[in-house]
């Protein structure tokens, strides 16, 4: 069975939702686990993946609003590595 284009991009969409809201998830879970508030790195990389799946759905969806939300995120996220990896260099 063939995909169409539109099935395609739904899916692309969903993927993308799933793994924006599964970082949500994932920071409550680790964070039930510590006993505080936590964010592990695990966030950041899926913050990523969301939000470039859902960047590329909304471009095919021709949605401006939706595009400008989705295409700043990716900054801020690749940002957070950065700082996350910086911060594990200098205690080592």
């Amino acid at each position: 069975m063939m995909l169409t284009r539109e099935a395609l991009w739904l899916m692309v969409g969903f993927a993308g939702q799933i793994a924006f809201t599964g970082r949500f998830v994932l920071q409550w879970l680790y964070s039930e686990y510590k006993k505080r508030s936590v964010i592990p790195t695990s966030f950041w990389y899926l913050s990523i993946v969301g939000s470039t799946l859902l960047f590329a759905y909304a471009i095919y969806r021709q949605d401006p609003v939706f595009i400008v939300g989705q295409a700043f995120g990716s900054i801020v996220y690749l940002r957070n590595l950065q700082l996350i990896k910086r911060s594990k260099d200098l205690k080592e």
